[in-house]
This record gives structure tokens, sequence and C-alpha cells, in this order.
């Protein structure tokens, strides 16, 4: 329980910001015809929020398996990392969404794939954040922990594209108020980690 509540606070806190990927896929919501039409963006996001969620649990798990102080170091790194990211995301106003339009299903997969996989932030994420936070659970807690990491994505990504599908316009200039709403998350996420880590 310990760890799937962890899991869905911490990669809720780093997915609300209303960044490129976010925006992208409020858009295509907004502005595709029928709902059904924006689902070749959302799953391809999701797809690669899952890869790069499985890629930091399993990959920063094996880099520091062996040594006590890397775990220490990465913990203290992380929880650094948030606490800009979390500065970051309370001083941002949410980019413009000027000049989106509906897309092709072949042009929303290749955007969507660039936006996640090609994202700085989003690697940081998974890789400083939720990779570095994985290592206080193993074998089951880690599994549930990563599984509650993953099903956010897939969650706020169907989410965000049913958003744009109802309230259009009127929802992305909330784009002020949710970044607030998710530095308190990231900020409440790099108390913990850095606790765990002393």
């Amino acid at each position: 329980m310990k760890a799937m509540l962890h899991g869905t606070v911490l990669a809720f806190g780093l997915i609300l910001p209303l960044g490129v990927q976010n925006l992208f896929l409020l858009c295509q919501g907004a502005f595709q015809p029928k709902f059904w039409r924006v689902l070749p963006g959302v799953v391809t996001a999701a797809v690669c929020d899952t890869f790069l969620i499985v890629l930091a649990v399993a990959g920063v798990t094996k880099l520091v398996a062996a040594s006590v102080m890397a775990a220490t170091l990465l913990s203290a790194a992380g929880c650094l990392l948030l606490v800009y990211l979390g500065w970051k995301t309370w001083c941002s106003g949410g980019e413009a969404a000027a000049g989106m339009k509906a897309l092709s299903p072949l042009k929303q997969v290749g955007l969507a794939a660039g936006v996640s996989l090609g994202n700085p932030h989003a690697i940081l994420d998974t890789i400083g954040v939720i990779g570095v936070a994985s290592l206080q659970y193993a074998g089951e807690e880690k599994i549930v922990f990563s599984l509650a990491c993953i099903a956010v994505s897939w969650l706020w990504f169907f989410s965000l594209a049913a958003a744009g599908r109802i309230f259009g316009s009127r929802f992305m200039a909330r784009g002020r108020m949710l970044n607030k709403l998710a530095a308190l998350c990231i900020w409440g996420a790099a108390v913990y980690l850095g606790a765990r880590a002393i």
C-alpha cells in the first residue's frame, strides 16, 4: 500500500505540469472531431512513458545494487532535481498552444514519441526521480511502485485528451493554476525523498 501510494503521488506530481507533452495531447483532444481519433497520440505517449519508467527502475537499481554510497548520492541528486523542477514549474505560466491543429494518426504517433522520448524533463523525471525513488523498495514492492507510476501515466494521458475534448481552450487557460499545484506535489516528493536519504 505504501509503495503504491508513493508511486501514485510521485508520478502525479511529475506528470501534472502543463509541458509540451501534456499540451500536445490536450490540444489534440480539443481539435480532433472524435475522441477515438486522438488515441494514437495518447497510446504512444503512454507506451513511451512506460518504457522510460521500466528502464529507469531496472537500470538505476542495477547501477547502485552494490553501493550504498551511490544510492545515497543518487537520492540526494534526485531530491535537488525535484526542488529545481518544482521551482521551474511554480514559475511557469504554461506554454502557448497556438498553431496546434488536428493531426493524422501517423503524425500524432511521431510527435507524441518525439515529445516523450526527446524531452529532457521526461528523462530526468523517470531516471533521476522515479528510478532513484524505487531504490527503497525491493521485490513485490518495487513492482507495485513501478505499476503505480505507469498507471498514473496511462490514466493521465487519457484524461488529458478527454478534458481537451470536453473543455477545450477553457481548460488550457488554467495552466498556471495546474502548475502551482504540481510544484507543491513535486516539493512534497522532494521532502519525502530527502528524508529517506538521511
